[in-house]
C-alpha cells in the first residue's frame, strides 16, 4: 500500500512556536525582511482570540538535513506556507523582534483593552490608558499569575473621590475582566491547521505545491524555495551553514542597493559578520554604482546556469534535495552536497567585487548602458554576466572574447532571445566550454539572426512600436550613448550626459494633438529623441519644418546649430532625415518610416563596433 504523501493536524500556537524555537520547523526566512503591516499582526491576534479561522501551514518534511552520521534527518520540517503568521506570531506572543525592510530589528507590540476586548498596535494611547495591557506578550509569559494582574489592574485603574482612592471596577467587573484575561491567554492554546508533506513526496510535486499555494496575497517563487532549501542544509547537524549561505545571498543583494545598510546589519547579526563571506561582500559599503542591483533570484538564475548548465529555478530546488533526475528520485546524500559545494562557489565567482565590477564596467558601460532607465532587461544582463563568469572559468577573458560578450548581449536584446518562459540558458552554456567557444557561437548566431534582411527591414518594422520602454529603443539610445553622440539640436550636450524627462517629440506632441492624431501615433517610439528641455519648450507646437526653418536661418531656440555642417552632423547622430527641414503633418507617416531605417542603421553601426 502507498504510503500517505501528506498529513492534516491541528497544532496548538503554544506547540508550533515550540516547534520553531528548537528547530522542528526550520523558517528560512526569519532573518529577511517581515512583510507584514502591524495592522495585519493585530488583525490575527484578534481572530485567534475570537475563535475565527485563520488558514493552514504547510510543512514539508526535509530529507536533505546531514547528520554527524551521514545520515539524514527527517525530524526538521521546511516552512512551505505560513512564514509571516508564524513570524507575527512570535512577534506578538513571544515578544520577539522582527527584521524590517532596512534590516533593522524592531518590536511589533500588541495592545489589549480587557473592558472593551479591543486590539491594537501599541501606540502612545495604549501605553499611557491604565486600561490597557500595552504589551500582550507580558502576560504571555510562563510565570503569569492571574490573580496578582488582577489586584495590580484594579489598583491602576482605581479613581479618586473626594480625596479618597476607590476602585473604578466592581468586584463582577473585575470577574469579567479576568475572563477576558484567561481568554487573551488560550490564544496559545488555539489551534493552527498544519499540512504536513511528506518527505516521500517527489520534489517536482512539492515545488508545484509552493507555487500554486502562492498565486494569492504575497507571491512566492522557486528562488523562494531555493532559499527554503539553502537556509536548512547543515554540513554537520546543527550548524548555521545553510542559513549563512542564504544570508549571503540576502545581504549582497541588500548592500547592493543600500549601501548603508552595512550598519545594521553589523548591529544586529554579530555572528554573520565574523564569516568569510560577510568579509567577501563588504566591497559594497563603498560602492555607490547603482546600475545593476540584482536580486537573489536573479543571482541564483545566474548560477543555475554557470554552475549546472540548467534553466529552471525548480531544477536547482531538486538538485539541493539530491535528486537523480536519471532515477528520478530524491534524497542521495552526495548529490545534495556536491549541488550546495556547487552553488556556494557560484555565488562566490559572482559576488566577487573584481568580477562584479569588471562586468559592468567593460560589458555594460561599454556596450552603452551606462544609466539604469535602458538596462531594464534583467534576463538578459543575468545571462551575459553568467556567460561572463564562464569566460572566467575557462580563462578566455580578453579584449576579443569582451567584444563578443558585448555583442552577444545585443544579439539577444535585439532577437529577444531571453523572454518568455522558455529561455536558451543552458543550451548556450553547453556551448562554452573551452576558449573560442563564444566567438564560434557569436558568428554562428550572427549569420542565422543578422542578414541584411533583418538589417534593413525587420529592425525597422520593430521599430514601429510606441513607448520609449521597449528594449528597441533602448538600444538604440544605447547606441548613441556607445557612439559618443549629441542630443538633437545641440553640439555641446552628449546624450550620456542627458536624463530620460529629456526624450522629447520631433514631431511636437501638442502639434499633432491639436492635428487630432491618437496617442498611438503621435508616441512612436520613431518620433522620440534627446532634446534639451528649454529648447523642447520653444518648438512644442509647431511643424519642424517651421522651426527648422528658424534653425537654419538665425540657430534660433538656443539650437547652437551655427551652419549646415553643423545641421547634417546633428542629424545623422540621431537618425533623423535630412526631409525633416521639409516636414510636417503630410509628410509625419513617411518621416517615421525613414527614421526607423536611419535608427537600424545607427544600431548597426553601433554593433559592428562593439
Amino acid at each position: 500500500m502507498e504510503s500517505e504523501k501528506y498529513s492534516i493536524n491541528n497544532v496548538k500556537v503554544n506547540i508550533l512556536l515550540g516547534w520553531v524555537q528548537s528547530g522542528e520547523i526550520a523558517i528560512p526566512e526569519i532573518q529577511r525582511p517581515f512583510v507584514w503591516k502591524k495592522s495585519q499582526v493585530r488583525d490575527l491576534i484578534d481572530s485567534l482570540y475570537n475563535g475565527y479561522p485563520v488558514g493552514y501551514i504547510i510543512t514539508w518534511r526535509n530529507s536533505g538535513v546531514r547528520l554527524k552520521d551521514g545520515t539524514s534527518s527527517h525530524g526538521k520540517q521546511i516552512l512551505i506556507d505560513g512564514q509571516q503568521r508564524i513570524t507575527a506570531l512570535r512577534a506578538a506572543i513571544k515578544g520577539l523582534p522582527v527584521v524590517n525592510d532596512k534590516y533593522k530589528e524592531e518590536r511589533v507590540i500588541i495592545s489589549f483593552n480587557p473592558v472593551t476586548e479591543e486590539f491594537k498596535v501599541q501606540d502612545s494611547s495604549t501605553r499611557r490608558g491604565a486600561e490597557w495591557i500595552a504589551d500582550i506578550s507580558e502576560v504571555m509569559v510562563e510565570d503569569f499569575s492571574s490573580l496578582r494582574f488582577i489586584e495590580e489592574y484594579s489598583d491602576k485603574n482605581s479613581v479618586t473621590i473626594d480625596g479618597e482612592k476607590k476602585p473604578r471596577f466592581s468586584r463582577e467587573e473585575l470577574f469579567e475582566i479576568d475572563n477576558k484575561i484567561r481568554k487573551l491567554l488560550q490564544i496559545k492554546n488555539k489551534d493552527i491547521g498544519n499540512i504536513e508533506l511528506s518527505s516521500e513526496l517527489p520534489i517536482d510535486i512539492v515545488n508545484d505545491i509552493f507555487i500554486r499555494i502562492n498565486q494569492k496575497g504575497t507571491k512566492l517563487s522557486n528562488a523562494d524555495f531555493v532559499m527554503s532549501k539553502i537556509a536548512v542544509y547543515e554540513k554537520n547537524e546543527g550548524d548555521e551553514y545553510g542559513m549563512n549561505l542564504r544570508k549571503f545571498l540576502d545581504y549582497f543583494c541588500n548592500l547592493s542597493i543600500e549601501p548603508m545598510q552595512y550598519k545594521n546589519i553589523e548591529a544586529n547579526d554579530k555572528k554573520f559578520i565574523e564569516t568569510e563571506y560577510y568579509r567577501h561582500i563588504k566591497w559594497l559599503k563603498d560602492e555607490q554604482d547603482d546600475l545593476y542591483d540584482p536580486e537573489y533570484d536573479d543571482i541564483l538564475q545566474t548560477v543555475l546556469s554557470l554552475q549546472f548548465d540548467r534553466n529552471k529555478l525548480g531544477e536547482l530546488v531538486s538538485l539541493l534535495s539530491g535528486r537523480d533526475f536519471e532515477k528520478r528520485l530524491d534524497g542521495f546524500k552526495e548529490i545534495a552536497d556536491d549541488s550546495f559545494a556547487k552553488l556556494e562557489d557560484g555565488i562566490y565567482k559572482y559576488t566577487k567585487e573584481y568580477n562584479f565590477k569588471h562586468f559592468i564596467q567593460n560589458i555594460l558601460m561599454a556596450s552603452g548602458y551606462s544609466s539604469k532607465s535602458i538596462l531594464t532587461a534583467q534576463n538578459a544582463v543575468n545571462y551575459i554576466y553568467g556567460i561572463y563568469l564562464r569566460l572566467k572559468d575557462i580563462d578566455d577573458v580578453n579584449a576579443e572574447t569582451l567584444s563578443y560578450v558585448r555583442k552577444l548581449f545585443v544579439i539577444s536584446l535585439l532577437k529577444s532571445r531571453l523572454t518568455g518562459s522558455s529561455l536558451p540558458f543552458s543550451e548556450d552554456f553547453k556551448r562554452i566550454k573551452k576558449p573560442g567557444d563564444l566567438a564560434e557561437f557569436v558568428k554562428t548566431l550572427e549569420k542565422q539572426e543578422f542578414s541584411e534582411v533583418f538589417w534593413e527591414s525587420t529592425l525597422p518594422d520593430e521599430l514601429d512600436k510606441t513607448n520609449t520602454g521597449n528594449q528597441f529603443w533602448n538600444v538604440f539610445v544605447a547606441a548613441q550613448r556607445k557612439l559618443n553622440y549629441h542630443g538633437f539640436l545641440t553640439k555641446n550636450l552628449k546624450v550620456a550626459d542627458m536624463t530620460t524627462p529629456n526624450i522629447h517629440h520631433i514631431f511636437p506632441r501638442s502639434y499633432l494633438v491639436n492635428i487630432g492624431l491618437d496617442k498611438d501615433m503621435y508616441n512612436k517610439i520613431a518620433n522620440f529623441v534627446y532634446l534639451r528641455d528649454d529648447v523642447n519648450k520653444k518648438v512644442d507646437d509647431v511643424a519642424p519644418k517651421e522651426y527648422m526653418a528658424e534653425v537654419i536661418s538665425n540657430g534660433a531656440y538656443n539650437s547652437e546649430i551655427e551652419n549646415e555642417r553643423d545641421l547634417q552632423e546633428n542629424l545623422a547622430e540621431n537618425a533623423i532625415p535630412r526631409s525633416i527641414v521639409n516636414c510636417d503633418i503630410d509628410n509625419y507617416e513617411y518621416f517615421l518610416a525613414e527614421r526607423r531605417k536611419l535608427m537600424a542603421g545607427l544600431i548597426k553601426k553601433y554593433y559592428e563596433g562593439l
